[in-house]
């Protein structure tokens, strides 16, 4: 039976405004969660599960199972599809909402060690995706790694390097190291989306590559906030310093002020970050 078939028998219909498209291919699912080298004893966070074409083969892995599921009407269809297996906690919830810091409480420890490592596997509404990977990363659970299906412009954006870094590149690499896995042409899907989606693996930092991550992502969010301009008018203009202040911290982090955000590698952005702080 086709997960077209399937989903009709259940007697749901995709919900576009969810951003709904099903993985139809086992062999891409199986390809998935081996990107994300799970082993027994794991906690494994599923993101959109569905009607499980991921979970079942993560069931079959991990030590236990977490699925946020933000559709209520899919939930008793995943648990009804995978048969109840007692290493499975659904947990009706927006991904965007949950508390990533206690969620290994919803289970105990008598369920999952709280030693246990952590997997995140997704396959993520497109429209979610930017917030969601922000989220997971500033949060304390630390995943061991985390492997998300993601529209394959996204994935591009967040792998990229100077002269084409965006805001998401340095929200993704401050945190970690992204990697594309593979790409999945929009027939694997139902309904198929409009364009190709990719797995992108990101490997966290063990710890932050600068303490104050919110003096990056202030400075960062200044530079690219008009990406046409160069830094020193778009630091200035986004912090609310002068142009001369703008050009006295570029200078001093051996930065050409005439330079455009996009050009600039994580390690700039620290060394940026750095000399702002100095500023007091």
């Amino acid at each position: 039976m086709s997960t077209r078939q399937r989903l009709s028998s259940l007697g749901i219909t995709p919900r576009k405004s969810l951003g709904q498209n099903f993985l139809t291919d086992p062999g891409i699912a199986r390809a998935i969660v081996a990107a994300a080298r799970i082993d027994p004893g794991d906690l494994v966070i599923e993101i959109g599960p569905g009607i499980g074409a991921l979970t079942q083969f993560l069931a079959q892995q991990a030590g236990h199972v977490i699925a946020i599921e933000l559709d209520q009407h899919l939930i008793p269809a995943l648990q009804a599809e995978l048969r109840h297996p007692a290493n499975l906690t659904v947990i009706h919830a927006d991904a965007l909402a949950v508390d990533y810091n206690t969620i290994r409480q919803t289970i105990g420890a008598d369920v999952c060690p709280i030693e246990a490592p952590v997997r995140v596997v997704g396959n993520l509404p497109y429209y979610i995706t930017s917030a969601f990977i922000r989220r997971l990363l500033e949060s304390q659970l630390n995943p061991a790694l985390i492997v998300l299906t993601v529209q394959m412009e996204v994935a591009q954006r967040m792998i990229a390097e100077p002269d084409e870094m965006s805001l998401l590149a340095v929200s993704v690499q401050f945190y970690g190291q992204p990697r594309l896995m593979m790409r999945i042409s929009p027939s694997a899907f139902y309904p198929q989306p409009d364009v190709d989606s990719a797995v992108v693996a990101i490997t966290p930092y063990p710890r932050p590559l600068y303490a104050r991550a919110s003096s990056v992502f202030a400075l960062a969010r200044a530079g690219f906030g008009q990406r046409r301009k160069q830094l020193r008018n778009t630091l200035a203009s986004g912090l609310g310093i002068t142009r001369e202040q703008a050009e006295g911290i570029l200078l001093a982090s051996r930065i050409d002020p005439a330079r455009r955000a996009e050009t600039l590698g994580i390690d700039e952005w620290i060394t940026l970050a750095s000399h702002y702080d100095a500023q007091g």
